[in-house]
């Protein structure tokens, strides 16, 4: 589990590319400090394990699932991550419920800067967009931001100081490609009252709320 919060920018040191997967090795200058082997570690919001580490680097694998669904595989020797490592039971938790499972990616469609915001226009499309509300949490490459509008797909979020300083967020262009992660609550509350036909019996309505008792109308 993250928190969305990034505790350090690293850089792709090395890449080994096979058909459909990579071997990334990242250096750092902080967050192995007290890393273990098959630890967890955020590489632009998708959950990693350690497998090998240094006081200045980690190593660590994406399987071909990964290499697919997110945009891991646009990364080349010199290209920086967002990194932050696994929440610990008993630390803060100073943003919103990250998994480290990508549900997709979307582009950047434009950007804008707006007084001491950066504004970024990210067109996510209708199958991530059902998750999403205004003022809601999403998790773009791994940092915690609030939504600040999402209509037909595109969805609207803004940088303050210290994201635009301390993320890989502004050095993205127009047409880059971004991991997202809709919130994780937003997803469970979808697919109780949304089922698929897998999960149809277990559907929430509103008539089931009423037989149920729930709704005194």
């Amino acid at each position: 589990m993250f928190t969305g919060i990034i505790e350090e920018v690293g850089t792709i040191q090395s890449i080994q590319q096979g058909a459909e997967s990579l071997q990334l090795t990242i250096r750092v200058k902080e967050i192995t400090q007290d890393v273990q082997l098959g630890d967890s570690i955020s590489v632009n919001g998708v959950c990693l394990t350690v497998t090998d580490f240094t006081d200045t680097s980690f190593n660590t694998d994406v399987m071909p699932e990964t290499f697919h669904q997110t945009a891991l595989k646009g990364l080349k020797q010199g290209s920086t991550v967002n990194l932050e490592r696994a929440m610990p039971a008993n630390g803060r938790f100073g943003g919103h419920f990250v998994s480290g499972h990508v549900d997709g990616v979307g582009q950047i469609t434009g950007r804008e800067t707006h007084d001491n915001a950066e504004y970024f226009y990210i067109d996510v499309g209708d199958d991530l967009a059902k998750y999403m509300m205004l003022k809601g949490s999403v998790s773009i490459d791994g940092t915690s931001l609030t939504i600040f509008g999402i209509q037909d797909g595109l969805l609207t979020i803004s940088l303050i100081p210290h994201t635009q300083d301390a993320t890989i967020l502004t050095s993205k262009s127009t047409g880059d490609l971004v991991n997202i992660e809709c919130d994780m609550l937003m997803k469970y509350v979808y697919q109780l009252m949304v089922p698929t036909d897998a999960t149809k019996q277990q559907g929430v309505s509103l008539d089931t709320l009423r037989e149920a008792g729930f709704l005194n109308e």
